[in-house]
């Protein structure tokens, strides 16, 4: 069997954080998740790339 899992991607996201958040960040990022239907991880980047291109302007 190949070490490798998962699917390849020219974009492998290697880097990882962990947060403490409050119970008012989690309910806030749990509805999104609902609402958009796309997971934490992924609402956590938009949100990093929306705060960075309005600090680029």
């Amino acid at each position: 069997m190949s070490p490798r899992t998962g699917r390849p991607t020219s974009n492998p996201k290697r880097g990882r954080f962990e947060i403490r958040t409050s119970e008012e960040d989690e309910k806030m990022l749990k509805y999104c998740c609902e609402v958009t239907g796309k997971d934490q991880a992924t609402i956590v980047r938009e949100g990093i790339r929306e705060v960075y291109n309005k600090l680029k302007k």
